[in-house]
């Protein structure tokens, strides 16, 4: 598991960097200016999986690109005997990458900082992937309010079922705040 303080740090030196790349001597804002493209001169397009574009339709083809993926810090292989660990085995099996691993820390982090006992006294979400109601776990076993792998097999299912993988889960609670 991360010490809580890691991701700061991890930030600062992110910014630190960035900062001290872009104050860098030997490149004045008017080079910069000048290695601009201009954006009169170029267009770009964003299509849909599948879709015609005007210029691809007069030629006949598609253009198809993917939206692009979500993605989160990684994580690594999590402490055996913990929630998470009980999910990198779980996510592994069903045959999601290390990546969508990392996805499912970032989302379940923020929902309920992996807590089985976590309780939205707003909403009535609980648990560790914040089930709403709680009791939907049920579903995969009596114990879903104890038992952080009930919580997490019902988790993944809900994931897979709405937005196919951890990724596409937490892209989704990116962009609304929720999943």
């Amino acid at each position: 598991m991360r010490a809580p303080w890691s991701l700061p740090v991890f930030a600062s030196f992110v910014t630190m960097g960035f900062v001290l790349i872009t104050a860098m001597p030997g490149t004045s804002t008017a080079q910069a200016e000048a290695q601009r493209p201009d954006p009169a001169a170029q267009t770009q397009s964003l299509v849909i999986a599948g879709e015609r574009d005007a210029d691809a339709q007069r030629e006949g083809g598609y253009t198809v690109t993917d939206p692009p993926k979500a993605t989160a810090p990684a994580t690594g292989i999590p402490d055996p005997g913990t929630a998470q660990a009980i999910a990198y085995e779980l996510v592994l099996a069903k045959g999601w990458s290390g990546s969508e691993f990392d996805c499912l820390v970032a989302l379940w982090n923020r929902e309920s900082h992996w807590n089985v006992y976590a309780h939205n006294t707003t909403s009535g979400a609980y648990g560790i992937p914040q089930a709403l109601p709680g009791s939907k776990m049920a579903s995969v076993g009596a114990d879903w309010a104890t038992n952080p792998k009930t919580q997490i097999v019902w988790g993944l299912g809900y994931i897979q079922a709405r937005y196919q993988t951890p990724c596409g889960a937490w892209g989704h609670s990116e962009r609304k705040g929720w999943y």
